[in-house]
């Protein structure tokens, strides 16, 4: 039904605008009685043959909502009754910003893609931590989180540690979000020093805040992951993999969105008039599959890898699944395919 009749209209629209109407009526549809818990019936599948269990947590299903969707933890609530597993908020910044200039959102129907150059526009820290206190326990929730643009280099790892504190009582995990190609000043962030640096001020900070609250909901140590872009060449993925081992962070989320325009079906003139920005779907589905095999292969499997980029099929999944993946996410999947693909993805897990 989606894909037949809502999708086609949605599609007339500009795709922020009509992202933000969308949340507006789910949030709407969600309060009307008995509504949520149809779509309970229809999307959710329960079946503890679905439980996963990686870093310490218990997901009860391996798919997710990639970050993105939920910048502001808004809708989390309303989201988990169509069937994922867990979600993830953000990309939250300490304070709010704007984002790049709009119009920075486009869809590549022939593609099954979309190409954006948000730049982490967010209300910030504050308001996260306000929606998350509104959390009514139904799945995982993950904070992935960034520097603020204006942010000085110096002044990188202050702005991680000040979300990192800030949301540590009210998520299950953290990403720390040094691959998005669409904010400035990214050259540090893709240091192998740096991201040492990065990585054990955050650990330092989590063991801090587990041994201040050794009770309630901080308690205890967040597990803490970084998310990598496709675009890495196999030295690179070798230096994620030394920097795993080194530094014992507890997984990657491969992968982000790419820069790459290769083998897209969209017009040279139609990316001309586009623009820079991140691509995400179907276009980049082998990529980053790529990466999480490779990673599996010449890690010996080592550490927890979440799949994501260009799930739009429960076969596509479980590709990403075969390829090393422990959890899946899925984003653009979600807007071209609709709610129903969690359900198809559960099922075909329960199958297979």
């Amino acid at each position: 039904m989606y894909k037949l009749f809502l999708r086609p209209i949605l599609f007339l629209f500009d795709p922020e605008k009509i992202h933000y109407f969308t949340f507006s009526l789910i949030r709407v549809l969600c309060k009307i009685p008995f509504v949520a818990s149809i779509f309970r019936s229809i999307y959710q599948v329960n079946d503890k043959r679905l439980e996963r269990t990686i870093f310490g947590l218990t997901f009860k299903n391996p798919v997710g909502l990639a970050a993105g969707f939920d910048k502001n933890a808004v809708l989390y609530n309303e989201l988990a009754n169509f069937g994922f597993g867990f979600i993830e908020i953000g990309t939250v910044t300490p304070e709010g910003q704007a984002g790049n200039p709009k119009k920075r959102l486009f869809r590549l129907k022939d593609d099954q893609g979309i190409i954006n150059r948000m730049g982490f526009n967010n209300e910030g820290l504050e308001i996260a931590i306000s929606k998350l206190k509104k959390n009514k326990g139904k799945l995982i929730i993950g904070g992935n989180i960034g520097k603020n643009t204006q942010t000085s280099p110096e002044n990188y790892t202050r702005d991680y540690k000040i979300c990192f504190e800030g949301l540590h009582p009210y998520v299950d995990y953290f990403v720390l979000n040094v691959s998005c190609p669409n904010v400035g000043s990214h050259a540090k962030l893709n240091d192998k020093s740096y991201l040492i640096e990065l990585i054990t001020a955050c650990q330092l900070l989590n063991q801090e805040l587990a041994a201040k609250y050794p009770e309630g909901p901080s308690k205890g140590l967040k597990p803490i992951l970084l998310k990598i872009a496709p675009d890495l060449n196999h030295q690179q993925l070798d230096e994620i993999i030394e920097l795993v081992a080194e530094t014992k962070i507890d997984g990657v989320i491969a992968s982000n969105t790419s820069t790459s325009r290769d083998n897209l079906k969209a017009s040279k003139e139609r990316l001309e008039a586009i623009g820079n920005g991140g691509v995400s779907g179907q276009p980049i589905k082998h990529q980053s599959t790529q990466v999480i095999q490779y990673l599996a292969d010449h890690s010996n499997k080592s550490f927890p890898i979440i799949g994501v980029g260009g799930i739009h099929s429960k076969e596509d999944a479980l590709e990403k699944i075969k390829a090393g993946a422990d959890l899946v996410q899925i984003y653009t999947g979600f807007i071209y395919e609709g709610p129903g693909l969690i359900k198809s993805i559960n099922k075909a897990l329960l199958t297979d």
